[in-house]
């Protein structure tokens, strides 16, 4: 059950200085990344799971014909797992020449958002590790995080998120 996103992209929405986001849910928290991004968004299907791979890569599916690899963003983001069930849905993203499916919650909206309103992550929240986080966008009284889905499933830093994710455990010194 496939519904084509890319699509939907206006031209006269670009050429009005807004873009489009799809919006979904991980734990309650709200995130957003750019349509362009999205192939489509799918009910999760049969998902193989593969031996000796980091948890958060829930396994691989097929696609019709195309073998992707899935990955779990909850637990990316050190977030504890929870069962598949009607609201969860996997985003089929193209990240360069690779696509991939990262299960999530809820999808919520496709949203338009004027380029505008879209504020660079502060220094703090850029200067560490998460890369990913583009920016951040306030919709009525929510706050959305826009996502880099190139940095954030480039395959060399699904490492560095997951561990930038954990809570760091307290050090001896620390006590």
């Amino acid at each position: 059950m496939a519904s084509p996103i890319a699509s939907g992209l206006s031209s006269s929405a670009k050429q009005q200085g807004t873009s489009q986001y799809v919006g979904f849910e991980l734990a309650g928290q709200k995130y957003i990344c750019r349509i362009e991004r999205i192939q489509e968004i799918v009910i999760p299907e049969r998902v193989t799971t593969i031996p000796e791979v980091p948890a958060y890569v829930a396994g691989v599916s097929n696609l019709r014909g195309t073998i992707i690899p899935v990955i779990d963003l909850r637990l990316l983001f050190g977030l504890p797992a929870k069962p598949i069930d009607a609201d969860t849905r996997t985003i089929v993203v193209n990240v360069g020449e690779r696509v991939m499916g990262c299960t999530v919650d809820t999808v919520s909206q496709v949203v338009r958002i004027p380029d505008e309103r879209i504020q660079p992550a502060p220094e703090t929240v850029a200067a560490g590790a998460p890369r990913y986080v583009e920016g951040f966008a306030r919709l009525g009284d929510d706050l959305l995080i826009l996502l880099d889905t190139d940095h954030l499933l480039a395959p060399d830093n699904l490492d560095e998120v997951h561990r930038a994710s954990r809570p760091t455990p307290p050090s001896a010194g620390d006590a």
